[in-house]
Formats: structure tokens, sequence, C-alpha cells
């Protein structure tokens, strides 16, 4: 950080003494953009693009390990093995750099950091931008520089994510795959020209649908307080691009300490979230501490902790005392949570189209033996309007047709809002159309759809296995007394199954419920086994559409919501379900005054297939 120039030089000293790998930057091609990055594989595959969660790493300042002939890389080196080690177990997706990855930007300084990055190479993405003591001074055309020839876009060509450079080389962008996504991250030199932003707005143009993360050296400071305020240079970065370009969500830079961070309003009325990161004052120079971001899509946050792996790395009993309050930065500005709804940000210029419905026969695998969706294929003539009651009597068809039509009836004298046709559904699945059911207590109320007398569903016995899947979304807020509603059942009870095993008698040989926290309940009373096996979830989040598959591959059964195992199914033995011939229901489950609740919030497509699926046959597929 600390000034714009580079006084007080020392004599150069010969701190490396092998040739870097990395060519020179004079091939003015290589300066050109690339295509579009492509998917992270090879070298750098041990890292899973579509999980909602995924980390970015952020390397504020390194100065104070590549001085002169006090130059130390260890630390910078564990950090790096740190990331590679990780990459995998914490789904670190890229590295960026803040600038000042020197000190003074001589070229011993300079092919000594290059070397250590080379640490990263081949096995985690990454990129560096120049800090003010890493060039002498001016804006990014300044022509050729010990910090070009290391770090200019011949160093990035081979990365997945790289997707070209401004032709002056000190400015490049990424494109990451992440979270089912594309991130853009745009990389700008400490005094980035006019030029410089031009090409920086070209590349926001050319990739108008991605958000996008800023990453430079100098963009704001703070105080003890922890409250950042633009720089100079950020009201410069502000005015000419991030406020006109909604895509800039986050904004990240060092050069100043303490750290801090603030929340920007851009023309569009969205926030930007502005931060500054720098340790260089703490213990070691920083010690190469490093920042990860880490995302999650499916809660809506960005988890931020600080620490040093250097230190990390140490034996406990052997930390010195500066060592071990320094291995983690637990501070407001360090370590904080973000709330970002990010379909709400990103909806005003991520205008990608959903995925399109899928005919029924492309989801129906050998084994299906039903297989109801609530558009217009499946309600038989016409869904009608969001909003509509569904009638009593109307029948949403098999579409396997195998004769498992299910019709609709309401329970006790529930009115026409019970059951609401809806366009509302998983962004997975199949069919764009789910029912609204508005079931409760107090007084008794909902709506079902069940399966005819005959209809073969009612006494099939899966011995050899069977998927059962459907997806729901709970209202928000979730109001009212909805304890132990039900999903679907089979209206056959236990003990008129022989059974002698269970709480009550009455329990429906087979059902998926909700308890009072919002926990799936599956329980099944085996074709052959007298017992009653029961799988529980986690609470299920509201206002959020659920994918669930109930899978038994003939010997026990596995309960998977959005794809990820849970925690609490049972290792007991069960061969099949007891049905009795008695109707299979949507909506509910033994409708008497003990078990008698209608389902409360939207159901979709639900099938079930006579075989044990892999997560990735699903109606939603997962790998």
């Amino acid at each position: 950080m600390s000034t714009a120039d580079n006084r007080g030089k020392p004599a150069r000293r010969a701190l490396l003494q092998a040739a870097l790998a990395v060519p020179a930057a004079g091939a003015a091609a290589t300066f050109l953009d690339t295509a579009s990055a492509q998917a992270d594989s090879g070298a750098y595959g041990r890292f899973d693009g579509v999980s909602p969660r995924f980390a970015l790493a952020v390397l504020p300042d390194t100065q104070y390990l590549f001085d002169a002939d006090s130059s130390d890389p260890a630390p910078l080196r564990e950090t790096f093995r740190y990331l590679v080690s990780e990459r995998k177990e914490a789904n670190i997706a890229f590295m960026t750099h803040l600038g000042d990855v020197t000190e003074h930007g001589t070229r011993d300084e300079i092919e000594l950091a290059a070397d250590t990055f080379r640490t990263l190479d081949g096995k985690l993405p990454y990129s560096v931008l120049a800090g003010n003591h890493d060039i002498n001074g001016s804006d990014d055309q300044r022509g050729d520089s010990a910090y070009l020839r290391a770090f200019g876009p011949a160093r990035y060509a081979s990365m997945p994510t790289y997707g070209g450079s401004s032709r002056d080389g000190y400015n490049s962008y990424h494109v990451v795959s992440a979270a089912g996504r594309e991130w853009l991250v745009l990389a700008l030199d400490w005094r980035v020209s006019d030029a410089g932003l031009d090409w920086a707005r070209s590349v926001l143009d050319r990739h108008a649908t991605l958000p996008a993360i800023l990453t430079t050296h100098d963009i704001a400071s703070s105080g003890d307080d922890g409250k950042a305020q633009l720089s100079g240079n950020g009201q410069r970065l502000w005015d000419g691009l991030i406020r006109g370009n909604d895509q800039i969500f986050l904004a990240l830079g060092g050069h100043y300490w303490p750290p801090g961070r603030t929340v920007l309003t851009n023309d569009a009325g969205h926030d930007v979230h502005v931060h500054i990161t720098n340790y260089q004052d703490r213990y070691y120079g920083g010690a190469a501490m490093i920042r990860l971001y880490g995302f999650d899509l499916a809660r809506g946050v960005i988890d931020v902790e600080t620490f040093s792996p250097w230190f990390l790395a140490r034996d406990p009993e052997k930390r010195t005392p500066l060592e071990a309050e320094t291995i983690e930065l637990t501070g407001p500005t360090d370590r904080f949570s973000l709330d970002i709804d990010f379909d709400t940000r990103f909806a005003g210029f991520d205008q990608s189209v959903p995925p399109a419905a899928r005919p029924a026969s492309a989801v129906m695998p050998r084994g299906t033996v039903a297989y109801w969706r609530f558009d217009s294929a499946g309600l038989g003539g016409g869904a009608g309007t969001a909003g509509a009651p569904v009638a009593d009597g109307k029948v949403a068809r098999d579409l396997t047709g195998n004769g498992n039509d299910l019709t609709v009836s309401r329970l006790h004298s529930s009115g026409a809002d019970a059951l609401t046709w809806s366009n509302e559904h998983h962004e997975g699945q199949p069919a764009h159309a789910s029912l609204r059911f508005d079931g409760g207590k107090s007084p008794d109320r909902g709506a079902i759809l069940t399966t005819s007398a005959n209809a073969p569903l009612n006494s099939a016995k899966f011995t050899s296995g069977y998927t059962i899947e459907t997806y729901i979304k709970l209202p928000e807020p979730f109001e009212g007394d909805h304890a132990w509603m039900g999903i679907l059942s089979w209206e056959g009870r236990n003990s008129e199954a022989g059974k002698t095993t269970g709480w009550s008698p009455d329990e429906p040989t087979c059902s998926l419920n909700i308890s009072p926290e919002r926990f799936i309940q599956f329980v099944v009373y085996a074709h052959r086994q007298d017992a009653d096996p029961t799988s529980w979830s986690h609470a299920l989040p509201v206002g959020r559409w659920t994918h669930i598959a109930v899978v038994n591959d003939g010997h026990r059964t596995v309960i998977y919501v959005d794809g990820s195992k849970i925690a609490r199914n049972p290792t007991q033995e069960s061969t099949g379900i007891a049905t009795l011939g008695k109707p299979f229901v949507i909506g509910g489950t033994q409708f008497d005054e003990k078990f008698g609740q209608g389902f409360y919030g939207w159901v979709g497509d639900t099938r079930i297939v006579e075989r044990a699926l892999r997560p990735k046959e699903f109606l939603t597929p997962y790998e």
C-alpha cells in the first residue's frame, strides 16, 4: 500500500536463480481476447461446478513477503498449498490477488513471486493485478515491465477460466463456472486508463447476462470503525464503470488498511458491496492471509472468513502468541455474512431462458407405474388460469396409461379455494404447473386426489424396489396449525395388514408427511417384515420448491432432498409396501378425526417407478 511511488529501492539481489517457465509477454496477439472460458476440467477438475455452494478465495497485498533480501515466500506457499488441498472440500472455484504482490517491483522480487505462484498453476485458476508497488506508477498504458512479463496474459492462457486481456496486458477477465451458472471476474490495474475502462465496458457488454465481481488494488479506504468510503480512484471507477453496470454486485480492493466494507446503490437501485481486504499491517506482513467468500445460492448468503493457512499448519503447541492470535480474524470486517437474493439481484440483466417443459414421454423410464403432472396434458382438457379452483370430479390422468388416474374431492365442507391451479413450479420440474392445496385445521379442511377403487397402484407391492418422487413448496409465511399434514399415502392401515409394530394401528401402511417442525417423515410398513422403518429429513424451508425422492432398493429405504441424501435414513430391512388394495392419495393421509389434515402448500409432478433410481435418473437429475 502506503505510497504511490517506490522510493527507497535497495540494490537488486539475485533472489531467484532459476528461469521462469512463463513466456515473455512480448507477443501482442496474446493480449487480445480469447474465446469464452470453458468449464473447469483436466488438471483443474477437482471442483463441483453444479453445487449451489462454492468459494472465491481473495488474497490481498503480499508485498512484505517479497521485499528484497528480507523476502520470505513460505507463508504464501502454504496458503497456495492449502487452497489446492482444500479445493474439493471447500469447493474453491477461483482465487484473485488484489495487487501489491511485491514491495519494490524489482525483477528479482517479481520473479520470486511468480515462481511461488507456480504452486497454483494447473491446480486452481487465478487472477493477479498490478498494485502501485509492482510497477512504476502511471496508468495501464505504461508499457513493458517486469510485472507484465511475469503476470501478463501468457500466464493465464492455459487456464480454463481465462477470457482475455486488454491490449496493454494489465487488465484481464475470467469467466468462472460455479453453482450451475457463470460468473465474470474483472481484474483491473491499480490505475486503469480511459482505454482500460472502455475495454472493461466492452467485456461487460459481451457478457451482459453474467454477474460480475470487480477486483482492483485501490477502490476504498476505511477507519477503525470498519466503515468504508470510496477513494479518489474508487470514485472514478464508480462513476465511470460500476454504478452504470448493474452486473457488478461485488467490488474488492486492497491497498489501504484497516479492512472495511460498505454498500452502495447503483443506477438500477441495487446494492453493490464494496470491501477492503488488506492485512500487511498485521504480524509477519499479514502472513499471506486468505479471505474466503463462501457463496451459498441455496441459502441466499455469502459467508466470509479470514485466516492464515501458514499459522493453521503449525503445531498448536508450538505456535507463538502472535501466531495464535493471528491464525483467524473474527472482527466484523473479517468474518461476516451478506444476505443476497441472487435471483432478484441478477434479474435485471440475467434474462436467461428457463428450461423448457419436458414431455411426459421423456420422463417415464423403465418401470414407471404412475406419473401425474398438472399442466394441460395432465389435467385432461386444460388446467385453467392461475388461482382458479380445480373442481371436485376433475381427473388428473396417469400419463403412463396404466390406469392410475386421480380424481379430485374436497374434505369435510371445504370451499373452492381448498384446491386451486398454479403455474408455479420447481425450476427443474418437467411440467410447469402445480396444484395449490389450502388444507388446515380448526376447522378441518383440504382437498385430495385419489385413485379409483380398482386402480393397479392400489395393490402394487414393489418387492424389487421403488422410487417415489414429488415436488412441494411450503407457503411463506407458514401460518396456522399444519402439524402432521400428509403429502401422499396409501389409505390402508397397518392393523389391516396384520402389522403389530408402530405407534398406532390406524397409521397408514405408507405415507409421506410433514411434522410440526417441517421435517419430512416417510413411514412404510413393509410387505414382508413386521416393521415400520421411518425416515426423517431436516426442517424444510418455506417459500422455496423442494424435490423429494424416496428410494428403496428392495432392502432399505433412502430419502433424497434436492438430490442430497438425508441423515436419518434407517438401516432396518424393508421389502416392498404393504398395500391392501386401498386407494393411493395425493394431498393428505388418513382422513378421520385422528389423522386428518389436507396438505398446505404446492404439489408438483409426482412419479412412482418400480425400481430404485439413481439421483441422475430423478425427475430433476442430480450428479
